[in-house]
């Protein structure tokens, strides 16, 4: 698949880029071993799509996030993994992670894609109680909120 003159981590992108992440996987693999935390996080993210090792990918992408805190790609990667392993909570708070690195178009547009609630009107009252149900209807109808 790969010579000496081909960089492991750009074919690793351009297998990902077509959507074949077993290939991807394979050259990631590659150039994981070099300790760039970026294609561990890539590795990660290919093992939790293409092989469902999820425990093993998530420790992965946390680990290279470890090594490089301020790396917003590390955060959406690592959120990504969270989400092909069903842990949606754990995905936001690694999205809102990258976003305090700095502005990244891709960690909002997974967060508005995951559809983030606001916060209730009254925090003291539970959000399923009809006062902060019709409250919030309310202020969201008269563009309050």
């Amino acid at each position: 698949m790969a010579d000496e003159t081909t960089n492991p981590f750009e074919e690793g992108l351009k297998a990902l880029a077509s959507d074949d992440t077993a290939e991807a996987l394979f050259f990631f693999d590659q150039a994981a071993a070099g300790n760039s935390p970026l294609a561990s996080a890539y590795l990660a993210f290919c093992m939790a799509k293409e092989l469902g090792a999820f425990r093993k990918a998530v420790a992965l992408a946390k680990e290279a996030l470890q090594q490089d805190p301020h790396n917003a790609e590390l955060s959406l990667l690592l959120g990504r993994v969270h989400l092909l392993a069903g842990q949606k909570r754990s995905a936001i708070r690694a999205f809102r992670h990258g976003l305090q690195s700095g502005e990244n178009a891709a960690l909002r547009d997974e967060l508005g894609a995951l559809g983030i609630r606001r916060p209730p009107p009254l925090r003291f009252l539970k959000r399923s109680n009809p006062i902060n149900k019709y409250l919030g209807l309310f202020l969201a109808r008269v563009n309050l909120r």
